[in-house]
């Protein structure tokens, strides 16, 4: 993996090439615009912290999850993770963490995190263990959609 380069790649944006090439090519320009841009006012840690924050907001866990392998990959810590999880719970409810998120792949790699990193086990060595558990092999993380 290059330096700054997240773990996974945006294969969800093959699916547009499949339904219209055209609309393949707005989708990947602005994926460009918002995650390529060489001067970003917002670091990228951050955005994937906000990604993630957004797709629970909205009930897409295999988005979050995806996005919080990235932000793990970025440098984030665990305390920043406690601290969003947390806010999960102020602004869902709890309710809605204990039945949607805490059995989601999200909350089980967040866990993967902590015990591993309780473990001192290397930041690079999660991230293989993250991106073996969360990456695209697992359907419920995967973008790149089923063949027929």
């Amino acid at each position: 993996m290059k330096k700054n380069s997240p773990p996974l790649k945006p294969t969800a944006l093959v699916n547009f090439k499949k339904t219209d090439s055209q609309l393949s090519n707005i989708i990947g320009n602005f994926w460009k615009l918002v995650w390529g841009n060489d001067n970003p006012a917002i670091d990228q840690k951050t955005k994937y912290l906000l990604s993630l924050s957004n797709a629970v907001g909205g009930s897409r866990y295999r988005q979050a999850t995806r996005e919080l392998v990235k932000a793990y990959a970025a440098g984030t810590t665990v305390g920043e993770l406690d601290e969003l999880f947390s806010l999960f719970v102020w602004n869902q409810g709890a309710g809605h963490f204990a039945s949607e998120i805490g059995p989601s792949q999200l909350f089980a790699a967040y866990q993967l995190i902590k015990l591993q990193e309780g473990q001192n086990i290397s930041r690079k060595n999660i991230i293989v263990n993250l991106l073996k558990n969360f990456g695209e092999d697992n359907p419920d993380v995967g973008t790149r959609g089923q063949t027929i």
